[in-house]
């Protein structure tokens, strides 16, 4: 850890002698509160910002822009680049959590101190550790968990592990944020009960999920309060005696239907609270937060929730709410999707292949999803198609992961074969293929895959 905070200082020093910077950043929640940490720090210190989102880091956008003629700082991604950026742009700090290509002064990454930017650090928590170091700023804290859980580093435990945990405390110690163990599914702030188990497809609870009738019959049958006082009533207006009543008898189903039990653990968890944010609102939960973040990043309007990050609770937060609707019903349309065309099993791999009809920027929630019902002993593999080919993304359990599948290492050499590029990290992963190469970027993948699974 002193390492890596040792760096960050340096880094800091190098950006306080810079007058005009590029913030670049990715496009989902760990992107946009990265992005946003990067501006507000920046601007404290009396920079002239400027902030670039880009869905993908090819050589082609790498070149774009070093035509900015700026330094630049990439947040949430940049390592994995890292070798063209560098016979492009000579001017700039990367502060990420993938893996990186070569290791650079210039970089603020968890991989190269000894971490695992999967689960131990994000994108957001990264460039937060940076911020910190250029002058305050303890109060981005926030935002770096929101992305964080964003990135679903909290999944694998049910709460915040390794540096992301060191962060998470000093929110709690300056009284902005509050961890406190509860049912992890969304909704619990903004929605009536009913709708929340409605609309929760992971896991996927049969007669529940999907079934608004079925949903209040649930409750109606465990005693449970669906309306008071001619109002619908959310989790959060619950008891703790109706809320343990619902959560019992959640595990005792998804026991009963023999689904693992690692995930049946994790759907009790941490939740994170945002106590600075009106109460009932889906900026109060971490996990909400950063769901309405990524609802604006996947539908091209990146900049509202950026602007929510900096403080837009107006038109800009009025948008994301809009947005979020629907991007929750895309996800529920998704899922019925795959369980109509079905998912193929390799030996070692297992995929789905949704052409258009899932947009590429959901594609790997999707996928994630998915293992509701898919085979949880294999890595899924999603195809979408967009204008530049065929969008790849990629998903593992822990379990894969501690049995040696490396998402990441696998994705880019068998994308790299068929003329493609791709990376991330251990657990989950993605790529852009050419159209037409999927069989064979198939058969590579599940060759890969299964040779980590024999080492």
């Amino acid at each position: 850890m002193k390492d890596l905070v040792k760096r960050a200082f340096e880094l800091a020093g190098i950006l306080s002698k810079e007058d005009e910077i590029l913030v670049v950043t990715h496009i989902d929640a760990d992107g946009i509160t990265s992005g946003a940490i990067a501006w507000r720090a920046l601007e404290r210190a009396g920079k002239d910002v400027r902030i670039r989102f880009v869905k993908s880091l090819d050589k082609y956008e790498v070149e774009r822009i070093a035509d900015e003629n700026r330094f630049v700082w990439f947040t949430d991604l940049g390592s994995g680049q890292i070798n063209d950026i560098c016979k492009n742009i000579s001017d700039f700090i990367v502060t990420d959590h993938h893996v990186p290509e070569i290791i650079t002064d210039n970089q603020l990454n968890p991989h190269i101190f000894g971490y695992d930017g999967s689960y131990e650090l994000s994108g957001s928590t990264t460039t937060y550790i940076l911020a910190k170091s250029i002058g305050l700023n303890h109060d981005l804290v926030t935002l770096a968990i929101v992305g964080a859980v964003g990135d679903l580093q909290d999944s694998n435990y049910g709460m915040l592990v390794g540096l992301n945990r060191n962060v998470l405390g000093e929110g709690v110690a300056n009284g902005y944020l509050e961890a406190k163990k509860d049912l992890r599914f969304f909704g619990k702030q903004t929605r009536p009960v009913f709708k929340m188990l409605e609309y929760t497809f992971d896991p996927y609870l049969p007669g529940i999920s999907g079934n608004e009738r079925g949903s209040m019959e649930f409750l109606e049958s465990l005693g449970v309060r669906v309306r008071e006082n001619d109002s619908w009533l959310r989790w959060i207006d619950l008891s703790d005696e109706e809320k343990r009543k619902v959560t019992s008898e959640i595990v005792r189903i998804l026991i009963s239907r023999n689904y693992p039990y690692s995930l049946i653990m994790r759907i009790v968890g941490e939740s994170y609270i945002l106590l600075d944010e009106e109460v009932g609102t889906e900026l109060r939960d971490a996990m909400e937060f950063s769901t309405l973040l990524n609802a604006t990043a996947r539908y091209g309007e990146e900049d509202v929730g950026l602007a929510v990050c900096l403080g837009d609770r107006g038109e800009g937060y009025r948008r994301a709410k809009s947005l979020l609707q629907n991007h929750r019903r895309n996800l529920s349309n998704g899922l019925k999707l795959i369980d109509e065309i079905g998912i193929v099993e390799l030996e070692n791999i297992q995929y789905f292949h949704a052409g258009r009809k899932i947009l590429d920027t959901i594609i790997g929630i999707v996928a994630g999803m998915s293992y509701s019902f898919a085979n949880r002993n294999k890595p899924v593999i999603a195809f979408a198609e967009n204008d530049d080919g065929v969008k790849v993304s990629a998903r593992a359990t822990k379990t894969l992961v501690e049995r040696g599948v490396h998402l990441a290492q696998a994705i880019k050499i068998a994308a790299e074969k068929v003329g493609g590029t791709g990376g991330g990290h251990s657990i989950a992963a993605g790529a852009t293929i050419p159209r037409g190469t999927e069989d064979e970027f198939l058969r590579i993948l599940d060759r890969v895959v299964g040779e980590q699974l024999l080492n």
